[in-house]
């Protein structure tokens, strides 16, 4: 099981939150030392692992919950009852890109598909650009058991230890997502195609 301890070392530009949670402070340069202490609090004691195939139903428990907690705040579109497919989960977990969060009991408490770019339904975006051509990863079929913990900032924060540019989409609806992106960061780039033709809001990141 892989455990972070901390951050490597570089600066970043962010936008910082007041500790109300209420202000944008601004765009801000942070030493390694700054941006880590802001963050320690999602890198410490982070239990991240590859999923395996005995974790399949918890999975699908996982992605069911999340389709509730999508119905629940108004997204009625996203993710349908088929979606993601165990056909789907199994080739993420084959490929090795099914990641799982667990708390200190070994519970999973979230889960995220993080696959290297390039992304083919990325090639192309429409009102707007990307922030630029660098390579990148893709976050996709993100999952929290329930909002509020911290589970998916966790997610983020594990993510950026591995690569300093994340690309994701989701759709227009999911104000949850959309709130989650914009307080880690993420710089609304455009929207993107599916390879089914549905639109989704194409958000990016660089540290």
């Amino acid at each position: 099981m892989l455990n972070i301890k901390e951050k490597h070392g570089y600066s970043s530009h962010t936008n910082l939150v007041d500790t109300t949670g209420n202000r944008d402070i601004g765009n801000t340069v942070m030493s390694s030392e700054v941006e880590t202490s802001i963050n320690n609090k999602y890198i410490c004691d982070m239990n991240i692992r590859k999923a395996t195939y005995e974790d399949l139903t918890c999975l699908m428990d996982l992605f069911a919950k999340a389709r509730g907690i999508m119905r629940a705040s108004g997204n009625m579109h996203q993710w349908n009852d088929e979606y993601p497919s165990e056909e789907i989960v199994k080739t993420d977990i084959s490929e090795g890109v099914c990641n799982v969060l667990c708390n200190e009991e070994g519970k999973i408490t979230a889960t995220m598909a993080f696959i290297p770019g390039p992304d083919p339904t990325y090639a192309k975006i429409y009102d707007g650009q990307w922030l630029d051509g660098s390579p990148y990863y893709v976050i996709h079929r993100i999952a929290v058991c329930e909002p509020g913990h911290n589970a998916a900032e966790q997610l983020f924060a594990w993510a950026f230890q591995q690569t300093k540019s994340i690309r994701i989409d989701t759709h227009k609806d999911n104000v949850i997502m959309h709130h989650i992106l914009r307080k880690q960061g993420f710089i609304h780039c455009g929207r993107i195609l599916l390879a089914n033709g549905d639109p989704r809001e194409a958000f990016q990141k660089n540290i």
